[in-house]
């Protein structure tokens, strides 16, 4: 390659912007040491940062050096759809830390992060990870790698190297010392690690550069640029090639390892970066060791890798062994790898987000032909930066959803729920610290320029008048549910209850704003319904997509009207009204119990008033007709599904067998690998953007096979199922859990990812990979009982 073509790659957009380093004091730091600390940059291959608002940051970044073009083309360091053979945590638990595997093919590498917690101490302890490297079976044995560790402060403190600028690249460890008020006094060794050979010396450039150890450079960056950790990194590499280019003829060239290499430049700074180069296969350590903890070092780290891997074992067979039929060595894999990536790919995120807030009347869609007027609306308006926030939270995709959404959180946090019911209910504490005075919560949490950059224009703003499934509260009424069964210790009990109860009035204000700005009209039409308050309508609707209401280009009536009443809307906010039943019951409130019921009640009968069709046999949407009458339009598919879904009926409805042939049907919803979101039949299947017109997807079969379970089971309750009805739903239970999971794991064993969803002809993964977010209820489909009696059946 042309040295002149390498430099101006090199000066590629590497501008780092400078920007108002405004920091607003939160309530109280994480205090707790065994969750401070994690690999919560998810958008990273690895990269760890504690709880705290401007603090420490750290990530690692590689790339093959045996040639000029791969550095420019294959250095890793945030998460890419398509450039990883595959990747994740094998084993991974919040409180003890796990091993993470980095299968990289066109770096001729595969990665082994050992990561680890020492809890203990004032500042919620230290923490310690070993990075392996091992050639792929293609890699020539002389094969070069670079890597980068650094670590940046954000905020205020210090951090620098303690080793003195004559001694780099010779001693044997790297030491970067630092101070904050929240972390107290630490310091960062990155070893040498044993065995590693080096890059050979082969240039005359050499002696003024002794890569035969290891490189550091520091660097003074606008403080909400230190997550660019790439371009800085390249930025430094610039310096090198300029100084070679100089100095060296083109057919007397330094090799790759040693011009994209850092400038060994010590000095205070704000991000610190350590480079070594390896032939061959290779490990080193990085100890982070707060002075008022335990100690982190190698020794203990080899000895923790594998006590941290059976503490996992035994607890995941405790919690999550998968039941029959699915007792072979390829489902408990999947399992731990599914439950591991939800889990590793939990993140902290703070910074400032964009909201319009003009609170433009338009907004209301109380006309018709709204969803052009807002448009307009949203033209000429200037969105606001809301002040910084923070939340604790699961990602849907490390790749290409690294951020918090709000209506995927709820469907994260059940099987978290099961693993550790502490360390979910802190990130629903988390996400209710976000509602605003009106009750509103973004759906998409999109906090600060890091996840920004992760994030199209055009999606960035959020509106206060969109609204979300409200799938927290799924969790919530988990939850409360395992309070009243006494499932949880006495302690535990009290723990969770007192926490409840502080959560109970963010709750209470969250629903109220459901009901308040999604209502839908029902007065206004000559509509004949038990309740003239429960109905209500999804904003934001446009005639292709309704984005907040999830199912984004599911088929609704067309045209858009102002009297619409939207089926999911009604029923997720009967769950809503089901929850805080539970809730108020929990923590004691009648007068709550009383109001809540009285919604709930009007909602489950205007499900059958608004919303079933008797000539379709199915629910449905409603619209207003050109006679200004009320019209059910009819796409069998999810939505028909969502009574049913969120357990809304009772058993004994004369409707549910309705929804079960529907369900049962080949030509319709069933395929081999799971239900599908459209009916097969419907003019719109597979049409257009196809994203909730035909795809499968686990979030909505998980709900479908749980539902299916209570109805099977529920056997003594005097709304139970007839024999004939319980019958049919087992029938379907037992094999659409088979297909479910049989599938997955096939997909994921072929590709070594979940997917975002799944083809329904052919059960291939499809759209986003690495979609470890809801993807992974696999694992509580797994272990849900066997309802067909011995043995079972799975084709794996």
């Amino acid at each position: 390659m042309q040295l002149k073509a390498l430099l101006l790659s090199l000066l590629q957009s590497f501008v780092l912007v400078s920007a108002q380093d405004a920091q607003q004091p939160l309530a109280a730091a994480a205090s707790n040491d065994t969750l401070l600390w994690g690999p919560y940059r998810p958008n990273l291959y690895f990269g760890v940062r504690s709880r705290i608002p401007k603090s420490l940051l750290t990530g690692l970044m590689w790339a093959n050096a045996d040639d000029y073009v791969s550095p420019q083309q294959n250095f890793r360091h945030t998460c890419e759809q398509h450039e990883i053979a595959g990747y994740g945590w094998e084993e991974y638990d919040a409180r003890n830390g796990g091993r993470q595997v980095i299968h990289d093919a066109a770096n001729k590498i595969d990665l082994v992060v050992d990561f680890v917690k020492v809890p203990g101490g004032n500042n919620g302890g230290s923490w310690a990870a070993r990075v392996r490297g091992n050639l792929r079976d293609d890699a020539p044995p002389n094969t070069v790698t670079t890597i980068l560790f650094y670590a940046g402060l954000e905020g205020l403190g210090e951090l620098g190297f303690v080793n003195k600028q004559e001694e780099m690249g010779h001693s044997g460890i790297m030491t970067l010392h630092g101070y904050t008020n929240e972390l107290g006094s630490f310091d960062i060794d990155i070893t040498d690690g044993p065995n590693n050979d080096r890059p050979y010396k082969i240039h005359p450039s050499w002696d003024e550069k002794p890569m035969d150890k290891t490189l550091a450079q520091s660097f003074m960056v606008p403080p909400d640029q230190i997550w660019r950790g790439k371009e800085i990194a390249f930025a430094g590499f610039k310096a090198s090639v300029d100084k070679l280019v100089k100095e060296y003829p083109q057919d007397n060239m330094a090799p790759p390892w040693q011009a994209f290499s850092l400038q060994n430049d010590i000095r205070p700074g704000n991000i610190h970066m350590i480079q070594k180069a390896f032939i061959g296969n290779f490990q080193f350590d990085i100890l982070f060791k707060s002075a008022s903890a335990p100690i982190a070092t190698s020794e203990f780290l080899h000895r923790t890798i594998e006590k941290t891997s059976t503490q996992f074992k035994t607890k995941f067979s405790k919690i999550f062994a998968p039941l029959n039929p699915f007792t072979k060595d390829d489902h408990r894999a999947c399992a731990e790898s599914l439950l591991s990536n939800l889990a590793g790919g939990i993140g902290y995120f703070y910074g400032d987000s964009l909201v319009d807030r003009s609170y433009a009347p338009e907004y209301d869609e109380e006309d018709e032909g709204f969803w052009e007027q807002t448009a307009e609306a949203r033209a000429r308006t200037q969105p606001s930066t809301d002040p910084p926030t923070e939340l604790f939270t699961s990602v849907p995709s490390r790749p290409f959803f690294p951020r918090g959404f709000l209506w995927d959180e709820g469907f994260h946090l059940l099987p978290i729920l099961e693993w550790d019911t502490d360390l979910a209910l802190q990130i629903v504490e988390s996400w209710f610290r976000l509602v605003d005075e009106d009750g509103w919560i973004a759906r998409e949490q999109i906090l600060g320029p890091e996840a920004r950059s992760k994030v199209p224009a055009e999606f960035q703003v959020q509106y206060p008048h969109y609204a979300n499934p409200t799938t927290l509260f799924l969790v919530l009424e988990a939850l409360a549910t395992k309070v009243q069964s006494g499932m949880l210790s006495d302690s535990e009990t009290s723990s969770v209850k007192a926490r409840l109860e502080a959560l109970y009035p963010l709750l209470q204000r969250h629903y109220s704003w459901y009901r308040r700005t999604q209502a839908g009209d029902i007065k206004s039409y000559d509509r004949t319904a038990t309740s003239s308050k429960e109905g209500y309508r999804w904003r934001g609707r446009t005639p292709r997509h309704i984005l907040p209401s999830g199912l984004d280009d599911y088929p609704r009536a067309q045209p858009p009207h102002p009297g619409e009443l939207h089926l999911d809307l009604l029923s997720w906010i009967g769950l809503m009204s089901r929850s805080l039943i539970t809730l108020s019951t929990v923590l004691d409130h009648p007068e709550d119990i009383k109001t809540y019921t009285k919604h709930l009640n009007g909602i489950v009968a205007n499900l059958d008033d608004l919303h079933w069709s008797s000539t379709s046999k199915t629910y449905c949407d409603a619209t207003i007709d050109d006679y200004d009458e009320q019209s059910l339009v009819c796409h069998k598919g999810y939505i028909s599904l969502f009574p049913l879904m969120l357990d809304l009926l009772p058993h004994n409805h004369p409707n549910i067998p309705h929804i079960l042939s529907l369900l049962a049907d080949p030509d319709h919803l069933w395929s081999p690998y799971g239900i599908r979101s459209l009916s097969a039949s419907d003019p719109l299947y597979g049409t257009d953007e196809n994203y909730w017109r035909s795809p499968i997807w686990i979030n909505m079969n998980y709900l479908i096979v749980k539902s299916l379970h209570t109805l099977v089971t529920d056997t003594t309750t005097k709304t139970a199922a007839p024999k004939k009805t319980r019958d049919q739903a087992r029938k379907l239970y037992n094999e659409l859990r088979v297909n479910l999971v049989d599938n997955v794991v096939k997909q994921w064993k072929q590709t070594g990812f979940a997917w975002e969803q799944y083809n329904p002809e052919t059960g291939a993964g499809q759209r986003t990979q690495h979609f470890t977010g809801w993807t992974s209820l696999i694992v509580l489909i797994m272990k849900m009982e066997d309802l067909s009696g011995p043995g079972g059946h799975s084709e794996l």
